[in-house]
């Protein structure tokens, strides 16, 4: 037992006998990665697409251009008030996105029904019929 003690107290001096830094370890700042970055040149495109479903009263469409530098074009949604709403806009890198919104048609809102609980027979109970 008194041995486990001195080996113990032993260890101790051992490791307060350590040399300590006096400062604590400088670090260089973290290296920086930057990926290659580069303005790729505009491309010019054209494409116009047009959905009209009347059994699901779904209808829209969207047309764009671009000449590389400025992007314009239009596209128009079915609104479920029966109007209708058309965007054109424009988009370059000097004045931004340029939207103008207009509307067709007037809308249309139906009558609301006042709202009445369905109407349930009470249950019947009985015995059951029998058999024949």
């Amino acid at each position: 037992m008194v041995a486990k003690f001195v080996l113990a107290a032993l260890m101790a001096v051992v490791v307060m006998g350590a040399p300590r830094p006096d400062a604590p370890p400088s670090y260089g700042p973290p290296p920086s990665y930057h990926a290659p970055s580069y303005k790729e040149p505009g491309m010019p495109f054209d494409f116009a697409y047009a959905v009209r479903d009347d059994y699901k009263g779904v209808d829209f469409a969207h047309d764009e251009n671009s000449d590389g530098h400025v992007t314009s074009g239009s596209y128009r949604v079915a609104l479920p008030d029966g109007r209708t709403q058309i965007v054109t806009f424009t988009a370059d890198h000097t004045n931004g996105y340029v939207a103008e919104v207009t509307y067709e048609g007037e809308a249309q809102y139906p009558e609301t029904k006042p709202y009445a609980p369905p109407a349930y027979a009470p249950p019947a109970y009985g015995p059951p019929t029998p058999y024949a």
